[in-house]
C-alpha cells in the first residue's frame, strides 16, 4: 500500500465498516510506523482489498483486511489473509493474532481454516455498537505442520482462482 492508494483504500474501508479508520491513520501506518506492512489487492487495475500487520519480534497482530462488497465472495479476503501470513512469516513471526466481531461467522470460518483458534473474548470492543470481539491466535507458523497447512491451503486456493471469472491475471496481487 502506498499514499496513492490511500483514496481506494477509503472508499473500500467506509463500506465496509461502520466505524471506518481515518486517512491519517493509514497515512501514519504506510509512513511511519516501522512494525507496519500494509497490502492491496488489484483485479483489473482495480484496488478491491487491502490488509495489514504488525510484527513486533515474534508476534504478529492482523490490524485489518477488508475487500469491497462488490468482490466479495471471489476469495480476495482468503488471498489477502494468506500474504499476511507469508509477510508475517518473512519478518519472523512465530504467532499471529487479530480480532473479529463475534458476529462474524465468515471471517471466522476464513481464520480457522488457516489454524486461528479463539482464546478470549474482548467484551464491548466495537465503539459503534459495544460488540464482543473474538481474540484468535495461530502459532508456530514457523512449523513444518503450519508449513505443510499453508502449502495445502495455497493449492486449493491457487485452484480456486483459477476458476475465478475473468481477470486481467487471475491473481489479485
Amino acid at each position: 500500500m502506498t499514499q496513492g492508494d490511500l483514496p481506494a483504500v477509503l472508499r473500500i474501508e467506509g463500506v465496509s465498516f461502520t466505524t471506518s479508520w481515518p486517512a491519517n491513520a493509514f497515512s501514519n501506518e504506510i509512513r511511519d510506523n516501522k512494525l507496519a506492512h500494509y497490502f492491496i489487492g488489484r483485479l483489473d487495475g482495480h484496488v478491491v482489498a487491502y490488509g495489514g500487520i504488525w510484527v513486533i519480534l515474534e508476534d504478529s497482530h492482523v490490524t485489518t483486511i477488508a475487500v469491497h462488497p462488490d468482490y466479495r465472495g471471489l476469495k480476495l479476503g482468503e488471498e489477502m489473509l494468506l500474504k499476511l501470513l507469508d509477510e508475517a512469516i518473512a519478518q519472523g513471526a512465530s504467532w499471529i493474532t487479530l480480532e473479529v466481531r463475534e458476529s462474524n461467522d465468515v471471517a471466522q470460518k476464513l481464520y480457522r481454516k488457516y489454524g486461528f483458534t479463539t482464546v478470549s473474548t474482548r467484551r464491548g470492543y466495537y465503539s459503534d455498537n459495544g460488540e464482543n470481539a473474538l481474540v484468535m491466535w495461530a502459532g508456530n507458523l514457523k512449523g513444518e505442520l503450519y508449513g505443510a497447512r499453508l502449502r495445502a491451503l495455497r493449492a486449493a486456493l491457487a485452484a480456486e482462482i483459477a476458476r475465478r471469472p475473468s481477470t486481467d491475471s487471475g491473481h489479485a496481487w
